[in-house]
């Protein structure tokens, strides 16, 4: 590729790759014409399954085992069930579909040909398959509730267990307390309209966020950017998967995210300056900071796969086409203009680079690989559960204006405690950052409180790590403990 300006200089042009190198043959069988081409290579229709299946137990099977074996050809055998993150796309179709024949319908065709039909790694490895679909519509104007549609697609497949969550259980006392991740719950509300994001006594917000819908909605109204709308629902809805995972007893929990989607991520979670978690937007090991713990003492975590990794989205599409799959589709955003948002360019970007260089997505995703992060954690985000890197809130205070200097204590500013050293960078940018252009209205009628209130997993891990932050609520026998001294009798 040339630096020269391509409207007068030709040469300066990138010249496209032929659709295929060679020949119109398999590459696999080299007998058969092929009916795909993917990253010019060809293949015929009987060599694309086997190619699929081996690209997709190659992503999952080595992270099976508590301890991965590497190249070794040993029993699978995973110390908790499986969930399946499911949202009605393309990706997600494919991967309960893949799932259910290599796992549970045992088809010998998805089976690897060593080792004979008896061999160990051919035993069932999950004893317990369930698929998760978290439902979006209450927080957003016209989108249509698609939870039965979803469940009548995993019907379809047997022995797997199908569990409807709503995006605003992460508001929902009731859903935190049925996890058991930690028996009290405890309220957190910020004031968004200062970008210290102090932290203010929820009691007195309680009457107007009983209602989790209307506390989802108060949070997601209040964000400044619709880039910050759209990155916040991906992260609750990610952590209520893998908090439903954990709950459940399951040890992996395996996304539908494809070569393509993951590209996509990857540009798209960097752009909002969650580089230092680029590992993590990969695969990860994740539990609750009190997390159960198993046998000899281990602590039990989730393991948060990808397995469509290597599989491009037109790879996922000619499977579902040829196997016959319906795709529900996720619901559209009407209200979210792709000039606002950063992950709708990005979409936009990529699905041009696979179409006229699709080699290029994939070398996104092996270079980001090999990115490794600089710096040490100092934590976990509470907001988003992956890790802060240290000294970033000192770094970004030197090079923003301020219009006083910071105080001595990082937890606590001159009005209260703020929030920011509890968060990570992309989060911090999520909820402080300014856009020239204007919020999409979620509710016209609604206003925007000065306590926005925060996720149900936030409260706990703050009074964990800081003595300093106690709003819980108290119970009525509780409250007449404390007050029962200074009393009245009746008589």
């Amino acid at each position: 590729m040339s630096c020269g300006n391509p409207t007068v200089e030709t040469d300066a042009l990138m010249p496209k790759k032929k659709r295929y190198d060679k020949t119109k043959q398999c590459v696999r069988c080299k007998v058969v014409e092929g009916n795909i081409v993917i990253r010019h290579a060809v293949y015929c229709k009987e060599c694309f399954f086997p190619l699929m299946t081996h690209k997709f137990r190659r992503s999952l099977e080595p992270h099976v085992n508590l301890k991965p074996d590497g190249p070794r050809r040993t029993a699978l055998k995973p110390s908790g069930n499986l969930m399946v993150g499911i949202s009605g796309g393309l990706g997600s179709t494919v991967l309960l579909d893949l799932v259910h024949r290599c796992y549970i319908a045992m088809d010998q065709s998805t089976m690897p040909e060593d080792g004979g039909a008896q061999h160990p790694r051919h035993e069932r490895v999950w004893k317990k398959v369930a698929a998760c679909y978290v439902e979006i519509c209450d927080a957003f104007p016209e989108i249509e509730d698609r939870t039965a549609d979803v469940e009548q697609l995993v019907e379809r497949y047997s022995e797997i267990e199908f569990i409807p969550l709503r995006l605003q259980d992460a508001f929902d006392r009731r859903w935190w307390e049925r996890i058991q991740y930690k028996a009290e719950s405890i309220n957190a509300a910020i004031d968004l309209t200062d970008e210290e994001l102090l932290l203010v006594p929820h009691l007195a917000s309680i009457s107007s966020t009983e209602d989790p819908v209307q506390a989802l909605r108060i949070y997601l109204a209040s964000l400044p950017t619709a880039t910050a709308v759209s990155s916040t629902v991906k992260t609750i809805t990610r952590l209520l998967l893998q908090f439903t995972a954990w709950e459940t007893g399951s040890s992996h929990l395996v996304l539908g995210t494809s070569l393509t989607s993951l590209a996509m991520s990857l540009i798209s979670s960097v752009s909002q300056g969650a580089g230092f978690n680029i590992k993590e937007e990969m695969q990860e090991e994740w539990a609750p900071d009190s997390g159960a713990r198993g046998e000899a003492g281990r602590k039990r975590t989730v393991r948060v796969i990808r397995p469509l990794r290597d599989m491009g989205r037109k790879e996922c599409a000619m499977w579902a086409w040829w196997m016959g799959l319906s795709i529900v589709g996720k619901a559209p955003w009407p209200w979210l203009s792709s000039r606002q948002d950063i992950g709708a360019l990005t979409r936009d970007f990529i699905g041009g680079l696979e179409k006229d260089y699709p080699s290029t997505v994939s070398t996104i995703v092996r270079t980001c690989t090999k990115v490794a992060p600089k710096g040490e954690s100092s934590g976990i985000c509470v907001l988003c559960a992956r890790p802060i890197q240290a000294g970033v809130q000192e770094w970004k205070s030197r090079i923003s204006i301020r219009s006083r200097s910071p105080p001595s204590n990082p937890h606590e500013t001159e009005k209260g405690l703020s929030l920011t050293p509890f968060l990570c960078y992309a989060c911090h940018t999520t909820l402080t950052s300014k856009s020239s252009r204007p919020t999409p209205s979620l509710d016209t009628s609604m206003t925007k409180p000065s306590a926005v209130p925060l996720p149900t997993w936030v409260g706990p891990q703050l009074s964990q790590r800081d003595e300093v932050f106690r709003a819980a609520r108290m119970g009525k026998e509780r409250m007449q403990g404390v007050v029962q001294d200074f009393l009245l009798d009746d008589g």
